[in-house]
């Protein structure tokens, strides 16, 4: 069903929907940058820990790549079901939830002493925490607040990740390598606790939850009711989806996506660059200085989906991305120079940009249940991420080097810019009944 064919106006006992000077689409952007800020600290401590933790308990680099992989898997497979609880609980209430347990997960990681605790602590709560706070979130608050500026919003939530990674990384290898590894966990779970109050105060569900229309639009959508089931519907969502080429082609992109950042930067860079003597505080600074241009990268890449085809632009994003990496063993070193600097400006601008293009992809063949349909992209998108932090970390084990895992991505970064080449255009009907979900 269209958005035109939704209620135009505001029912009896509900406020008309108004015209407030700053529509409060944008407040709600507002705190859920915030909130997805604070759980990024959690994305920035795996590349921290992988040494000290070795150092500390003597377990492999590919143990411990294991339990990152999990939290990156888990938060990928939480997430598809999480947009489906948003449907049935609301937004506020599982992203309460999803908050408290990343904090407790966190911090009943400060007294393990085996594996399988970093497994189970931060592995499975972690990471079931992430992923009810991950990108689905993001979708669904760009589909139900926004009709216009999609893409800049979706640019813009997207970028809280790297603005969280610009605050904690330098933050917390400063406190690894002054303090150790414990108060910089502490740190980021205290700052997701801190975040709750925010949530619950001053998040909201629907625009007709205050009486107004979606942002770009003059027609009051009727805030759905809950809907039950919400594990059905996601397995439900996902056979009808699977039965269609553009959805395969998205999420196999998208592990790759998943599998040259989350996994492979992210988690191996700073332990690759310290392998070539440089220090830790200085690889953390570098992955820093990638959020940055981050932030940049994603916000213009929005901007950018607005305006063209979204296929053609992941296809340049993956292609860029793949060239980048060939480039990586031949740049670490012991010191920071104007070729690495080169490299983390680029990938920076780079790095999650192809959020926006796959967000619109998605909206344009599912239409309301793009957002869920999202959620297992971004599900595909984090098991690629979990697979290149266990064998990155397996093959460090092995030949003592990263250099085969580097190459490796930068080629499958090619096959994913012919992948996206190849997805069919999708119907602008699918933008439309989003709306009203």
């Amino acid at each position: 069903m269209s958005q035109t064919a939704v209620q135009q106006q505001s029912p009896p006992g509900r406020p008309r929907p108004g015209r407030p000077r700053i529509h409060r689409a944008w407040f709600v952007a507002a705190v859920s940058f915030v909130t997805l800020l604070a759980a990024a600290g959690f994305n920035s401590l795996p590349g921290l820990l992988i040494d000290p933790l070795h150092r500390e308990f003597d377990w492999s680099r590919g143990t411990i790549g294991l339990a990152v992989g999990l939290t990156v898997a888990l938060s990928g497979l939480a997430g598809p079901f999480a947009a489906a609880l948003h449907d049935r609980f609301g937004i506020r209430r599982v992203c309460v939830a999803a908050l408290t347990v990343i904090s407790t997960g966190s911090l009943l990681s400060v007294w393990m002493s085996a594996a399988w605790q970093l497994i189970l602590y931060w592995g499975v709560l972690v990471g079931l925490g992430t992923g009810s706070m991950a990108l689905a979130f993001a979708a669904t608050i760009t589909n139900r607040w926004f009709v216009e500026r999609r893409g800049l919003v979706t640019g813009l939530l997207t970028a809280a990740g790297a603005s969280g990674q610009l605050v904690f990384l330098p933050l917390c290898a400063w406190i690894v390598e002054e303090h150790g590894w414990r108060p910089a966990v502490v740190t980021v779970a205290l700052t997701a606790a801190i975040a709750v109050p925010f949530v619950w105060l001053l998040l909201r569900d629907h625009p007709a939850d205050v009486g107004l229309a979606p942002y770009g639009s003059d027609v009051f959508v009727e805030k759905p009711a809950p809907q039950s089931g919400a594990a059905l519907r996601t397995l439900r969502v996902l056979r009808d989806a699977a039965k269609t080429g553009p959805f395969w082609l998205l999420a196999g992109t998208f592990a790759i996506c998943g599998a040259s950042t989350n996994g492979l930067i992210r988690t191996h860079f700073v332990p690759s660059a310290h392998d070539h003597g440089m220090p830790v505080t200085a690889a953390a600074s570098l992955l820093a200085v990638i959020g940055i241009f981050d932030i940049a990268g994603t916000i213009a890449s929005g901007w950018l989906t607005d305006r063209f085809d979204s296929r053609r632009l992941l296809a340049v994003y993956y292609g860029l991305r793949g060239l980048s990496l060939m480039f990586l063993p031949m740049l670490l070193a012991d010191s920071v120079h104007p070729p690495m600097l080169f490299f983390i400006v680029f990938y920076g601008l780079d790095w999650v940009a192809t959020v926006p293009p796959t967000v619109a992809l998605c909206r344009e063949h599912y239409g309301s249940d793009s957002a869920i349909v999202f959620g297992w992209v971004l599900a595909s998108h984090q098991v690629g991420a979990a697979i290149v932090s266990w064998l990155g970390g397996l093959v460090r084990d092995v030949t003592g080097s990263y250099d085969t895992v580097w190459l490796t991505s930068g080629g499958l970064c090619a096959l994913a810019a012919m992948m996206a080449l190849v997805i069919r255009r999708g119907s602008r009907e699918g933008q439309l009944v989003s709306a009203a979900g």
